[in-house]
């Protein structure tokens, strides 16, 4: 499946094609994540109707995988109304939640309207920091009783682990969690800076040790630790000519207020849905033209890495450190972890090896 998805998406972005969208019902929320890099005052979110006559559109440009998400989504009324627009439209629907407010009858209509995947987050096994976390006791025994029900009425659920400093020794007993509940488990071990561009978020990230500690974990890696942990071969052209990932190139993603973005962790601003048809923000606008013509031999300091055929390089962290061309040093760091070979940022950075 995997190498199958990973051929679509090719022919999607050789195409032009928005394949996913990520859009963002709103940015209120009934947690308040130590972490989390939205603002959850009500500025104005779409409507109904404006979301209703937006679908169309993105059924239209191409899009078949759409992701709901906020905030909460479930603190919108009309989200089951959205959602089954949406899948009228014959979208791919997976949602984002807490799960706070899911019940039997919630997981039961998520069901009946072919959602197809579900994705909660959990920071902790423990409900004394996975409620410190999300600052609203007892959310862990909500959050858990949701995915129960989710899983009862056979939906695929994942639980998604966000390491920090708060956490970062609670993702094995997440794991085991999740197994427990019968869904699937996912974890990253990186911070987002706020989407304003406030970085004070990023003290929250682990230290170096745990992040080697992690990234040399065969239950996260996979069996063979010393293969993932190899440094990494020479760039041939076919790894300079390349792309950092589909953000721009055949996804996006669209706030609650109508602004369109490359993706969530790439705020650029490149148009909005509210003043502008969406297929003429993803042909035209030149902000997602510049993110398409940059190549990987286009990087000043990643082009000269010994990273860069391997690296997860973000660019949207890229952007929001200053340039989208330039390097993200959580990536770097990740690299670094991996493999224990110091990359041209660092080196360039001055950060010894250890």
């Amino acid at each position: 499946m995997g190498s199958l998805m990973a051929e679509i998406n090719a022919k999607a972005i050789a195409l032009g094609v928005p394949l996913g969208v990520h859009l963002d019902l709103t940015w209120r929320c009934n947690e308040r994540c130590v972490h989390c890099y939205l603002d959850h005052d009500d500025q104005g979110e779409m409507s109904f109707g404006e979301i209703d006559a937006l679908l169309p559109q993105l059924a239209d440009a191409g899009v078949f995988f759409l992701t709901l998400s906020g905030g909460e989504p479930l603190l919108r009324r009309d989200l089951f109304d959205i959602v089954r627009r949406a899948r009228q439209l014959a979208f791919n629907v997976k949602l984002k939640t807490n799960g706070i407010l899911i019940r039997e009858c919630e997981a039961a209509l998520i069901r009946e309207l072919g959602v197809d995947s579900v994705q909660i987050s959990v920071y902790s096994h423990r409900a004394e920091t996975h409620d410190a976390i999300t600052r609203a006791p007892g959310s862990l025994a909500r959050t858990i009783a949701a995915i129960r029900f989710l899983v009862s009425q056979g939906l695929k659920v994942t639980v998604a682990n966000v390491l920090m400093r708060l956490n970062r020794g609670d993702y094995p007993g997440v794991r085991e969690l999740a197994a427990e509940l019968g869904a699937t488990f996912t974890i990253d071990p990186t911070i987002t800076p706020h989407i304003r561009g406030d970085r004070s978020l990023l003290a929250l990230n682990i230290r170096r040790e745990d992040l080697r500690q992690v990234m040399r974990d065969p239950a996260v890696v996979g069996n063979n630790v010393e293969e993932y942990c190899t440094p990494p071969p020479p760039a041939d052209e076919d790894a300079m000519d390349g792309i950092a990932c589909s953000a721009g190139h055949s996804a996006c993603y669209i706030s609650p207020y109508g602004d369109v973005y490359p993706c969530v962790q790439f705020p650029l601003p490149s148009g909005n849905v509210r003043t502008q048809r969406f297929i003429d923000i993803w042909r035209y606008s030149p902000q997602l033209e510049e993110v398409r013509s940059i190549r990987t031999r286009d990087l000043p300091v990643c082009s000269g890495c010994a990273h860069v055929a391997s690296c997860s390089r973000c660019p949207g962290l890229a952007y929001m450190e200053g340039s989208m061309r330039g390097p993200s040093t959580a990536d770097c760091a990740k690299s670094y972890a991996r493999t224990g070979v110091i990359t041209a940022n660092m080196r360039r950075l001055g950060i010894a090896a250890g």
